[in-house]
């Protein structure tokens, strides 16, 4: 509303002002300064640039010019920024690391790699690179339309012919308001390929085009891991890539050292340098002795010394990992279409520019029709004059002036103003026989080139050949071999490669928790005495599990509600040797009231292999071990178990073996593994020993014919029995006698295959635990009650045992593990006790 004193004033609400005039200015950026256009992929101010130099003929065949020069021309006649800004891009576009196929070509210092500026416009020159010269090929034939400079006294082309696909050849980042761009520059024999591609399908899609498109081609070379990056930006306009230096490992002598030659895609190899001086000064890496860099023109080259002790593998995947030697890519395919910012798919980019193509080859093909057509017009004229030379001279000759001799000949021979005109400049010499010769034959060439103009300016398709033609002509001249690698699956540094391989100690306690602990820990301490406080357990907890195994193995947690979960060993928590552990479930996704009945470490799922289960019930199943490489993170149900039974043990085995089975009222059955055949995941087994009413499995072991079968009780009683003594019977029947069951000994609470080089370590339901050497144990019958192993109060019981390796490294750690907390020393029990006590 004008006011009403002055009506050149109009009140307006501040806020619909502000909120119009920042749209206005948003757009203005969007468009005008920020965002490449789809059909060349130049932002405003790469295109001023390469039409300035064009416009002072600094094509590839001219000297050098100062770039100042050339900065002066952009800003005065085409781009009202600052000179800075105008040649800072053009250095840019002269930076072998920073374009794919540079466009200008640069003279001097145009900056490195480390981040050094380049010299000032002043000093430094540059021309037109050859293949800029393409972009701007067919400028003068009309193809594209210009506008009114900023002052309105030149005028400059909207987009540039561009006879290749630039936006994706040499990729543009750029930040507008609330919006950005971030392409990543392609290998051009793969993107024309890609063009070919569509002009010969239409309706090609996205990951079809991948066929002929890898992926990004950095000019920094490098790796690209994994595709699946790549297919999310291709299909929907955004993803990004994890781009990973090139390195060597070379041995010298008992060293190694690590050989960087090729750096992720904008990394500043200066700053990488320092970053890893700074990570080996704050030891956040270890095994790095010196550092150099030993660059120079024939290529890059970045020596990292190591220590003799280390393995350069884990050296490297931690330089991957904390420093830019492995950095993303975030993909966003945005540009402007039709004056307005889109997203594009892969196939949305080439099919805009493919139109883009088809639109430039009409205009130029339009242009070269109308000047034929032009000169056509003439030559007819002048065949004319030649068919009537003696009257058109006597005519000339006759007219007192130009415009009199002019007319003439338009009102005698019907000829146009163009036509009399060009007879009246025709020199004497075109009258020879020979010039006649010429014109004829031009005459009649141009009659069929304006034949082939108006077939082509008819047929798309036709105009869809010539555009392949020339991009196979510039694919020839100009495509060169892909320099950055893509490789295939390993898309992440994954923690494992971090850690090094090395054996580590497992503990489970009865209640859930866990822990890893490296065998060293223990190694390194002294024998005798108390030892150490190896697990700070509750009072009613116990290690139930304990196993040494390596970091980068698999574990296979088997629960009792038939369940299995799998983590790798470096995943449990690194614990001191107190700690109680972390809780199972807070590693892998047991539901309530569900626990872990056994663990099965695992270095490769190789064909051969079964999973031998055994149930409460007396049911078993033998399962291919590849039937368990993919479980999923929440577990995979390992045997379809009955209601009320519950899985007690699992084996590894190679489907040759001989099973034995014990239950709580001292039956066993022996019976070979092949009685059982193989079946699925979700199987829920076959009977595998007949039990009397109330009687339960307790134990399930592989046997050896060489070895014992250890019998433990409740009440601490237990005994070695050879083997041999256990027939070989079919799966499913009673079984015979394992042990004499009484009062006084309790019911079996353990079974195991042992051999007399080992230890048992007993564990009872308080937490007790002592280790006893199996030579200790008596070996008797299988239809005897037993010897006392380990003096158990009234109110406790033998919880469970395992056997030990009797070897330095686990009498070392076993010894440790005697002393669980403050006081459990004073009730271990003597595993020497009433050793007289043996029953028949």
């Amino acid at each position: 509303m004008a006011d009403q004193n002055n009506p050149q004033i109009v009140n307006r609400d501040i806020g619909i002002e502000m909120r119009e005039s920042f749209m206005d200015y948003a757009m203005s950026i969007i468009v005008s300064r920020a965002l490449p256009d789809v059909r060349d992929g130049l932002k405003p101010v790469h295109r001023r640039i390469l039409y300035a130099m064009s416009e002072l003929g600094m094509s590839p065949d001219k000297p050098y010019k100062k770039s100042a020069r050339i900065v002066g021309e952009v800003i005065g006649k085409y781009h009202p920024h600052g000179d800075s800004a105008v040649y800072e891009t053009m250095v840019r576009m002269a930076q072998d690391f920073s374009l794919r196929y540079m466009m200008v070509d640069g003279h001097g210092n145009f900056g490195s790699i480390d981040g050094d500026m380049a010299a000032a416009m002043r000093y430094t020159e540059a021309r037109l690179s050859k293949i800029a010269m393409e972009m701007l090929r067919d400028l003068n034939k009309e193809t594209v339309d210009f506008m009114p400079n900023y002052d309105g006294e030149e005028n400059e082309p909207a987009v540039l012919p561009a006879r290749f696909p630039n936006l994706l050849v040499n990729g543009v980042g750029g930040i507008a308001v609330g919006m950005a761009t971030n392409i990543p520059p392609h290998n051009l024999g793969e993107v024309i390929d890609g063009v070919q591609a569509m002009i010969q399908n239409p309706d090609i899609t996205s990951m079809e085009l991948m066929d002929y498109i890898q992926g990004p081609d950095f000019p920094t070379a490098g790796y690209i891991l994994g595709r699946s990056g790549i297919r999310q930006a291709y299909q929907t306009g955004r993803g990004s890539v994890t781009m990973r230096a090139k390195t060597n490992i070379e041995e010298i002598g008992n060293k190694a050292r690590i050989i960087v030659e090729e750096l992720p895609y904008q990394v500043n190899k200066a700053r990488l340098v320092e970053k890893i001086a700074e990570l080996v000064r704050d030891k956040r890496i270890e095994g790095i002795t010196d550092l150099r860099d030993e660059s120079d023109r024939n290529g890059m080259r970045i020596v990292i010394e190591l220590r003799r002790d280390v393995n350069p593998n884990v050296v490297l995947n931690n330089l991957f990992k904390h420093t830019a030697m492995q950095s993303t890519f975030g993909i966003n395919m945005l540009a402007i279409v039709n004056k307005e910012p889109k997203i594009l798919t892969l196939r949305d980019v080439l099919y805009h520019y493919l139109q883009h193509q088809i639109e430039v080859i009409r205009r130029r093909t339009e242009f070269d029709l109308k000047k034929a057509e032009a000169r056509a017009h003439i030559l007819e004229g002048l065949r004319i004059a030649l068919d009537n030379l003696d009257e058109v001279i006597a005519l000339i000759r006759s007219s007192p002036t130009t415009e009199t001799a002019r007319d003439g000949l338009m009102e005698r021979f019907s000829l146009s103003y163009e036509q009399a005109q060009a007879i009246l400049d025709m020199r004497l010499q075109r009258l020879t026989g020979l010039e006649r010769e010429k014109i004829e034959n031009e005459y009649n060439e141009l009659l069929q080139k304006i034949q082939e103009y108006r077939e082509i300016l008819a047929n798309e398709q036709l105009v869809l050949n010539i555009i392949s033609e020339e991009l196979s002509e510039l694919r020839e001249r100009f495509a060169d071999e892909r320099r950055t690698e893509i490789t295939v699956g390993e898309e992440s540094i994954l923690d494992e490669d971090l850690i090094p391989r090395e054996d580590v100690v497992i503990t489970i306690t009865h209640t859930g928790y866990i822990k890893r602990l490296p065998v060293t820990t223990y190694r390194n301490q002294k024998r005798g005495g108390r030892g150490v406080v190896g697990m700070d357990t509750k009072t009613e907890d116990f290690v139930e599990h304990l196993f040494v195994t390596n970091s980068h193995h698999h574990l296979l947690f088997f629960t009792d509600k038939g369940k299995v979960y799998r983590i790798k060993a470096y995943e449990i928590p690194d614990l001191s040797r107190t700690a109680r552990g972390t809780p199972i479930i807070n590693l892998i996704q047991i539901e309530q009231g569900e626990s872990v009945n056994a663990v099965i470490p695992v270095e490769e799922f190789e064909d051969g292999k079964y999973l031998f289960f055994a149930t409460r019930q007396g049911l078993v199943k033998k399962t291919p071990l590849d039937d368990y490489v993919n479980i999923r993170k929440g577990g995979l149900i390992a045997i379809n178990l009955r209601e009320d039974d519950t899985l007690i043990e699992v084996k590894l085995t190679d489907g040759e073996q001989e099973m034995v089975i014990g239950t709580a009222n001292g039956m066993s059955i022996r019976f070979p593994e092949s009685d059982v055949r193989s079946m699925g995941r979700s199987a829920t087994g076959v009977k595998g020993i007949t039990l009397d009413e109330e009687d339960t499995v307790i134990g399930m072991d592989v046997v050896d014919k060489e070895l014992d079968i250890l019998i433990v009780t409740t009440r601490g009683y237990g005994k070695r029995t050879p083997a041999s003594e256990y027939r070989v019977q079919s799966r499913g029947g009673k079984g015979i006698k394992t042990i004499n069951i009484t009062e006084k000994n309790g019911p079996v609470v353990g079974l195991k295959v042992v051999k007399a080089e080992e230890d048992l370590m007993i564990i009872t339901a308080s937490g007790t635990l002592i280790r006893t050497s199996m030579e200790g144990i008596s070996t008797m019958g299988r239809n005897t009650q037993g010897v006392k192993l380990i003096n158990i109060r009234e109110e406790d019981a033998v919880a469970t045992v395992c056997r030990v390796n009797k070897n330095e490294e686990s009498e070392e750690l076993m010894d440790e593990l005697l002393e669980n907390e403050e006081g459990t020393q004073d009730s271990v029990g003597d595993s020497s006790a009433d050793s007289s006590e043996e029953q028949q």
